[in-house]
């Protein structure tokens, strides 16, 4: 289990319980923050403008954290104040679009670490993981299973009831949990490559990322 982590490498272990608890936070946060901004105040009057991980996570997602290294949030929205599919879709998309930009700055600032203090190579593995964390958020929530937010925005374009998604969601959960397990290797694959790639791009603009 993911708690023996501590004992063997407590150092990792709280990197990746910060990291993952300040990621999942941001995503919800940012459900919230767009879900305001296109007209549904639901999440923002239960408290959900906050990176509070208490309240956008919970204790029992707290907990599973961990024990298992598996984490989630949930922002309420109400779909009826988001009567077009694009406010919807935007609202849905929010969260990985916060992911993005997170690994997007993570990415950026290993690579400065890495010219500009090359000494510190903690502080750029750091960063570096956690701009993989990110992309495997990212690649998570946009997978087209009930639950995440690909499904989300594929059930604007097939019509699917919310009662049948829920539904849905309920049957699905611990198959997609187990499915992540088998496939999570991947997943930090993909992830990687996708970072060691922003991280190449980086270098090749001029200026700031060249010593």
């Amino acid at each position: 289990m993911f708690i023996t982590t501590l004992f063997k490498d407590p150092r990792t272990f709280a990197l990746i319980i910060l990291l993952v608890t300040f990621s999942v936070c941001v995503h919800e946060y940012l459900h919230a923050w767009v879900a305001l901004k296109m007209g549904d105040p639901t999440a923002a009057e239960r408290g959900h403008l906050t990176l509070n991980p208490f309240k956008q996570m919970g204790l029992i997602s707290l907990l599973m954290l961990l024990f298992i290294g598996l984490a989630w949030g949930q922002v309420p929205v109400d779909v009826r104040n988001l009567p077009t599919r694009g406010k919807r879709i935007a609202v849905a998309l929010a969260g990985v679009g916060g992911n993005l930009l997170l690994a997007v700055i993570f990415s950026m600032l290993s690579l400065l670490v890495l010219i500009y203090l090359p000494g510190n190579m903690y502080a750029v593995w750091m960063l570096r993981n956690g701009a993989i964390l990110n992309i495997v958020l990212l690649i998570i929530n946009l997978l087209p299973v009930p639950g995440f937010d690909g499904f989300m925005v594929v059930r604007e374009y097939l019509r699917i009831r919310t009662e049948k998604a829920a539904e849905a969601a309920n049957a699905a959960f611990f198959i997609i949990v187990m499915l992540m397990f088998f496939f999570m290797d991947k997943i930090m694959n993909y992830a990687e490559y996708a970072v060691d790639l922003l991280m190449y791009l980086f270098t090749l603009i001029p200026g700031v990322f060249h010593r």
